[in-house]
């Protein structure tokens, strides 16, 4: 089908085509290029404000996105935000390509969500008993690795042996493809990377560092998850623990430690460093509170 042509009214400026002609050209454009998880959880909650509005997106008015979002309230904040956030991008997407003329979504508030984030930092304490009381060797060297790296469950089950190169005395690095399509190195101390080098094995450069269990192909995230979990119970740790909990532990132990926090971000892959100092936040090291007589 030929694209609709836009017509520009400045003089001498050639016509514009348009970027798209249907909804979900529109999507799917918009959902391009981010991690499949993102596209998973974003297609899901547009797919369900356009089937409970039942119009097509240049239809669609601030009217019916608060109609839609006022049935979402006995969820938790943090889904109804991340309903509110997904369909706000995608019309904002929408309107940047010249698809649509004006944005309703634009005038949609979103929850104010508590934030939780101290709760989900383990102690130094906490982290040393989930490594030290895990039996299986590959499952202790992958929540080191997470831990002392801070990565991501996707990098760490994507991690392929040419990721990984040897450093003066006895460190390592490893090369990680992250969050955004950014690449990032992080140095591991000697200890680390001889764990991590004993499983090596007869790997090739393209074997990934943690296969699956049947050897087939890389660890999937959700037995990463179960791990965790697994030693997580046995380590006595009564909250439910995910694998971004070692990511959580990493910054804020490495800040409590004297990290700068540039160099924080930078081993994190934090696209600011206003998301690093969260951690700062989080756990203070002082407060007015503590000044009182009470």
């Amino acid at each position: 089908m030929k694209a609709k042509e836009l017509v520009v009214k400045d003089a001498g400026q050639v016509g514009q085509v348009a970027q798209a002609e249907t909804d979900n050209q529109v999507i799917s454009m918009w959902l391009h290029g981010r991690p499949p998880t993102t596209q998973k959880a974003y297609a899901y909650e547009v797919q369900g404000v356009l089937a409970a509005v039942g119009k097509p997106l240049a239809q669609i008015t601030l009217g019916d996105l608060q109609s839609y979002f006022s049935t979402l309230e006995s969820l938790a904040p943090a889904s109804r935000a991340r309903a509110i956030n997904a369909v706000k991008s995608l019309f904002s997407f929408a309107q940047r390509i010249g698809y649509l003329h004006f944005n309703p979504a634009a005038a949609v508030q979103g929850p104010k969500i508590k934030n939780t984030l101290a709760e989900r930092i383990l102690s130094e304490a906490q982290v040393h008993r989930l490594l030290a009381l895990e039996p299986h060797p590959r499952n202790r060297v992958l929540l080191r690795l997470m831990y002392a790296a801070g990565l991501r469950v996707s990098e760490v089950c994507g991690l392929k042996w040419r990721d990984m190169q040897e450093r003066q005395e006895g460190a390592g690095q490893i090369t990680i493809f992250g969050k955004g399509g950014k690449t990032r190195v992080v140095l591991l101390s000697p200890e680390t990377w001889t764990e991590v080098l004993a499983l090596k094995g007869e790997g090739g450069a393209d074997a990934p560092v943690f296969p699956s269990r049947k050897g087939k192909g890389h660890l999937h995230p959700s037995q990463v998850k179960r791990i965790i979990q697994a030693a997580a119970e046995r380590a006595g740790i009564a909250a439910p623990v995910s694998p971004h909990w070692l990511r959580h532990a990493h910054a804020s132990h490495a800040l409590d430690r004297g990290a700068p926090i540039h160099l924080v971000q930078a081993t994190l892959g934090h696209a600011s460093v206003a998301t690093t100092g969260r951690y700062l936040h989080a756990r203070p090291e002082d407060s007015s509170a503590r000044y009182l007589g009470v």
